[in-house]
């Protein structure tokens, strides 16, 4: 375990490099994004072996929902020259003759928490912001995934230097001590419980923070929808990674007129995707650890179970489960559920669904399936939430020019493309003035300029 100095030592080094000027340079950020597509890609093997060791993560969702990441690499190369382009911008005739700028500049030495749901991807994603902003980072991945957190501190350390990029390995004390440091910012991916933490440790040093948090992600399915299509994107995207993701569909509002077809239609396509026995499913992952999983199944104890339920605490497995005749004081509406297990709640009347939306904290996500644009728009602008998917779960998540972050208790900032490279750049305004036209009017004496600047000013 390090101790508090060598984490000292550690941001020290970082300061000196990013002192030096060299990330600052565009050929520099772009080589050093390069060289981190290459490192994931040489080890797609691996890091698939330690995904399925953590989570029991299927090859095909390890490459679908975490080695995708590379497509954000890209994106940023593709964009970098014109983000780090100086902007020019209009000036008031009353500043003639000048001209305004804006220029992008790095914050400095960051610091990066990652989650264990997804231990790659969230790690990698905010750091190809902070590489093409031209930050030095220090990353440190969730312990709770500890072959991929392993491999992880093998790759950074064999493709970046320390005083450049450093991984910190390590428990909750090892990340107090991180948090004790002085940052330029932090960016923070986990529960809003301890996103509080960190953004109370960091205004001990007036550290800005970008918090990525959870909420309870509502679906809301209207009648006016294709059945099959609607029942099958929802099972996959509340069950992928068994449920353990921040942006699944927590619960599901229901129009009460296709409340049994509905559930007809997930019971079918979640054999359909998992088989009668979804324990012996190589498609279906598993829950963390037994923290997790116990806290899961305390939750089933008083719900009435209409599909799955079944549990094996040795294998931590919890088969996809949907409940039914949930109110608003059951346990698991108390609390973002970040599992296997799916309520329904019916409702008769949008404006029902949308106050009970309203009633809980803002979320990161709403989910709508309508083809009623109207309906569509009404929930969009009576609701609040990081972010809104039409017709699908999730794939909000995959889009690089959607800003992807929450509101209130499910985030504060946002990442992804263009986000990423601002959330980790400070924004400093130019303004450039010329020593010939001097006028007169702004320097003292001001006797008899009142009236003339009255009129420039509000004429």
């Amino acid at each position: 375990m390090l101790a508090q100095t060598e984490v000292a030592q550690i941001i020290s080094k970082q300061r000196e490099y990013f002192g030096s000027g060299k990330t600052k340079e565009i050929d520099f950020r772009i080589h050093q994004l390069k060289k981190l597509k290459s490192a994931i890609a040489e080890n797609f093997e691996t890091i698939t072996q330690s995904l399925k060791a953590d989570l029991n993560k299927p090859q095909f969702e390890a490459y679908l929902t975490e080695l995708i990441v590379t497509k954000e690499i890209d994106y940023a190369l593709k964009k970098i020259k014109s983000w780090t382009k100086p902007k020019k911008v209009s000036v008031s005739l009353e500043q003639f003759p000048s001209y305004g700028s804006i220029c992008a500049e790095p914050l400095g030495v960051v610091l990066i928490i990652g989650a264990w749901n997804y231990p790659l991807q969230l790690i990698i994603s905010p750091l190809v912001g902070a590489i093409a902003a031209g930050n030095c980072v220090v990353v440190k991945p969730s312990e709770n995934a500890p072959y991929t957190s392993k491999l992880l501190a093998k790759i950074i350390q064999q493709y970046f230097d320390e005083s450049y990029i450093a991984l910190v390995e390590g428990d909750r004390e090892i990340s107090q001590q991180l948090l004790a440091q002085k940052w330029d910012r932090i960016f923070f991916t986990g529960s809003t419980a301890i996103g509080k933490i960190v953004m109370t440790a960091a205004a001990k040093h007036l550290t800005p923070v970008t918090l990525e948090l959870g909420g309870k992600s509502p679906c809301i399915v209207d009648s006016d929808i294709d059945l099959d299509c609607t029942a099958r994107r929802i099972v996959w995207g509340k069950f992928v990674n068994a449920g353990q993701t921040c942006i699944a569909p927590d619960y599901l509002l229901v129009n009460r007129a296709i409340r049994q077809e509905l559930l007809a239609a997930i019971a079918r396509y979640i054999k359909e995707f998992f088989g009668d026995r979804p324990q012996n499913s190589p498609d279906y992952a598993r829950i963390i650890d037994d923290k997790q999983f116990f806290r899961l199944t305390n939750l089933l104890e008083e719900s009435e179970i209409v599909i799955g339920g079944e549990t094996n605490a040795f294998d931590r497995y919890i088969a996809p489960t949907v409940i039914d005749n949930v109110s608003l004081e059951d346990g698991v509406m108390q609390t973002e559920i970040f599992g296997p297990i799916l309520p329904i709640i019916a409702y008769d009347n949008l404006i029902d669904a949308i106050a009970l939306i309203n009633k809980l904290p803002k979320p990161l996500a709403i989910y709508i399936f309508s083809r009623n644009k109207s309906l569509q728009r009404q929930v969009c602008s009576q609701t609040s939430s990081g972010g809104v998917c039409i017709n699908d779960t999730l794939m909000q998540f995959g889009v690089s020019s959607l800003p992807f972050g929450g509101v209130g208790d499910s985030g504060i900032g946002s990442y992804h493309g263009k986000a990423s490279f601002d959330t980790f750049s400070h924004y400093k305004s130019i303004l450039n003035k010329f020593f010939r036209l001097d006028f007169n009017l702004r320097y003292p004496p001001y006797r008899d300029k009142l009236a003339l600047l009255k009129k420039i000013l509000f004429n």
